[in-house]
């Protein structure tokens, strides 16, 4: 596989360091993991590690406080917007949204278009009425349903829905232009492109995929939503709790990460300068999947998504060879989600460029030797 073997496989190779293409916990830049590093044992002359601070210290305090700072300036976000650090994984949130926001008697609406979506109705549904106002289900969800097509309810107390789909590689291309406030699982894309923070009650985000490490889970939400949640609601999963004070300890290391993954991208341009980076990388992709027969993307075209792209093999017997051999080759991860199998490239921000180009080199001797 002498195409594969470049010079900037052997380079990442003698680093011990290869292309992680993993859908989450995702990639994350090198330059961060490098300072984290060097911090890990002592952070900053504190004489100890970040990891174990007071989560009430000056120097906790300071770095959630930066991490706030630099989510607004990238997002440009108001004072009116609370950013909320919390555990449990977006998983918590299908449920902690409806607890709050999803009034006795009322409705709220979602759009269901993969694997997420549904989880996320789901436990509306125990909370309340949540009506599906769309599915692209007919279609093994590989597309986002026209607008033309939603049954919207006018007073719906928010409209869900899941910006990017990891699992079947599709993507909104623009925001619902809808009456109720939206409400966004962007677990997947976020801070990958920009976005209308008017648009929004309430935005969440896993780090693990794009933004940090497993653990954390980012919460902004805007404070006259907030102020619509409903009452006695218990203490931990009442988003109030959390906007009026820190309650409970924080993932603390999660959220030191997650500050440096925030300023690694602010020095690079911001979300305008890493969204040509990544529709560039796409770009890459897809033309190779679409070269020729071997290969098959398996998102309809209009719909495909920046940060996770999804394929197969024309002879999908030949599937585990192409996993097994890119293993081999120094490419990690490739491997689709269980629910569905195929291959999935993860292009998440940190991902270089350098990595989707080895990818395709590996594709073109693949085929050479395959096809």
């Amino acid at each position: 596989m002498q195409s594969v073997e470049s010079a900037a496989f052997r380079v990442d190779r003698d680093a011990g360091r290869l292309y992680n293409f993993s859908a989450g916990p995702g990639v994350l830049p090198e330059p961060v993991l490098e300072e984290v590093r060097q911090e890990l044992p002592v952070y900053r002359g504190i004489g100890t590690s970040v990891m174990e601070i007071s989560h009430r210290s000056p120097t906790y305090t300071e770095i959630a406080a930066s991490a706030r700072a630099l989510l607004k300036k990238l997002l440009g976000l108001g004072d009116e917007w609370h950013i909320l650090f919390l555990q449990g994984g977006a998983s918590m949130q299908f449920y902690q949204v409806p607890l709050n926001f999803l009034p006795p008697g009322g409705r709220a609406d979602y759009l269901v278009t993969g694997t997420w979506s549904v989880k996320a109705i789901q436990e509306a549904q125990r909370v309340g009425t949540a009506r599906e106002a769309a599915s692209s289900k007919d279609r093994h969800f590989s597309y986002i349903p026209d607008p033309a097509s939603w049954d919207l309810d006018l007073e719906a107390a928010y409209l869900h829905f899941t910006s990017n789909n990891t699992i079947f590689g599709t993507q909104f291309k623009a925001e619902p232009e809808v009456e109720p406030l939206l409400v966004c699982d962007a677990s997947s894309d976020f801070l990958s492109r920009p976005l209308d923070p008017a648009r929004y009650g309430l935005i969440y985000a896993g780090a693990q995929k794009n933004i940090g490490p497993a653990g954390v889970t980012v919460v902004l939400v805007r404070d006259d939503f907030l102020q619509r949640r409903n009452s006695d609601l218990p203490t931990m999963l009442d988003y109030g709790t959390h906007a009026a004070k820190l309650f409970n300890t924080p993932p603390v290391f999660a959220v030191y990460v997650v500050e440096k993954v925030l300023r690694w991208l602010d020095g690079l341009g911001g979300i305008p300068a890493i969204q040509q980076i990544n529709e560039a990388k796409a770009a890459r992709l897809y033309a190779r999947l679409d070269a020729g027969a071997f290969y098959r993307g398996t998102a309809e075209p209009a719909f495909r998504s920046t940060m996770n792209v999804t394929f197969r093999l024309a002879d999908e017997a030949l599937e585990p060879v192409f996993l097994r051999e890119a293993q081999e080759a120094g490419l990690l991860a490739l491997k689709g989600h269980r629910s569905v199998g195929g291959m999935r490239a993860s292009l998440y921000n940190a991902l270089p460029p350098e990595a989707v180009d080895a990818l395709v080199a590996f594709m073109d001797d693949f085929e050479q030797r395959y096809g």
